[in-house]
């Protein structure tokens, strides 16, 4: 038996996906429906059992001390990164996370998790995925500082050999859709790009950084993929490892790399980041990932223009269409190269209408209309 948290979610259905492709369905999948679409990216998936993640340690009780589980992969969380709630945030990405780990432990199933790059905070310490760097890292905000908590607990214990921990970069690709204001930027760019020729981005508020050059080491999640099957296919493997290209691109590069898969350029408007967003923000990511390389992962990340030409030819335009629905199509050169370059009209003051709302009882619903801004997020839900 596998079991996989945040089953219903981005990174976790696409997690459910690979593990079917490799002929996995001996699956339990954890997580909540919300009250949104998200129950779509299980369509035609195979697994055994669903449980809620509040019952998941009863239902695990349940199964007694002979439980035949060989892996846990942990991936759900609460990934609101504006969340404030840090009772709720420490309940279900730090505690929820000790508590699943000291399961497996006890049963001896490897255990892979979801950490982020937040716990890198301004990146002024640097990107190293080194065990020595983990307790001087200070994150900004709250989301991070709960990755940060396990990540530090499991170096102070001496048990990184005991788990693989995925510091994920910013990650974005099909099974997004439902993530309304924490999807990536090219999900909710892409409406308004194709219907008006127009992205929205924050204004910079460092003067380092000009509009739209804020930047972040985007992958794709066929890489994360990638990455998640040398793990899986080499258990020997252990510790807290990047995973990002180690590559930093920037928000306009996402706005050329948009107008060269729609084929004509964008008009780029910026906009004030809302206040309270400015203190944790970054403005510059990019792995490291030299500690990958050298546990042995040999894969290419797929080339930047070619990985979003991919994303907006085989799923955006084909109705937000989910991972496995795929199309053959020609592959072009990673090159800016069609519509040209992004033109950049003054800045335009004016606030975000298309942040998305929280559903009822704290899930965070969808807003089809998005922009491409990163808007001002809701209170968190899970």
């Amino acid at each position: 038996m596998i079991l996989i948290t945040g089953a219903v979610g981005f990174i976790g259905s696409a997690t459910v996906w690979l593990l079917n492709e490799r002929g996995r369905s001996d699956l339990v999948l954890v997580d909540s429906f919300g009250k949104d679409d998200r129950w779509s990216n299980l369509i035609g998936r195979n697994f055994h059992d669903f449980v809620h993640y509040d019952r998941l340690f009863e239902y695990l009780a349940s199964l007694g001390e002979t439980a035949n589980c060989e892996l846990v992969i942990h991936m759900g969380a609460c990934t609101d990164t504006a969340c404030t709630d840090m009772n709720h945030l420490y309940a279900y990405n730090t505690e929820y996370t000790r508590r699943l780990f000291l399961w497996a432990r006890q049963r001896s199933a490897r255990f892979i998790y979801a950490s982020s790059a937040g716990v890198y905070g301004d990146g002024s310490l640097g990107f190293g995925d080194e065990d020595a760097l983990t307790p001087k890292l200070r994150p900004l905000t709250a989301y991070a500082f709960s990755k940060w908590l396990f990540d530090n607990w499991l170096v102070q214990t001496k048990q990184t050999s005991s788990i693989v921990g995925l510091r994920l970069f910013n990650v974005y690709g099909p099974n997004e859709y439902h993530k309304g204001h924490m999807a990536s930027v090219l999900c909710r760019a892409f409406k308004d790009a194709k219907a008006q020729w127009v992205m929205r981005l924050f204004k910079s508020h460092n003067s380092r950084y000009a509009d739209g050059e804020q930047r972040r080491d985007f992958i794709y999640v066929k890489d994360v993929l990638q990455v998640l099957a040398f793990f899986l296919d080499h258990p020997e493997a252990t510790g807290i490892f990047n995973v990002g290209t180690g590559e930093a691109r920037s928000f306009n590069d996402c706005a050329n790399a948009l107008g060269k898969a729609l084929r004509k350029p964008l008009k780029v408007e910026y906009f004030p980041m809302p206040q309270e967003l400015r203190a944790g923000y970054q403005y510059q990511t990019q792995a490291d990932i030299s500690k990958l390389r050298e546990a042995g992962f040999t894969g290419t990340f797929k080339p930047f223009y070619l990985a979003v030409g991919d994303y907006v030819h085989n799923y955006l335009v084909r109705n937000f269409a989910m991972l496995g629905t795929e199309v053959p199509v020609a592959e072009e050169t990673d090159r800016p190269r069609g519509p040209g370059p992004v033109r950049r009209p003054r800045p335009v003051p004016r606030p975000d209408p298309t942040a998305a709302q929280p559903a009822p009882g704290g899930t965070t619903a969808p807003n089809r209309n998005a922009g491409s801004g990163p808007a001002a997020p809701p209170p968190a839900g899970r």
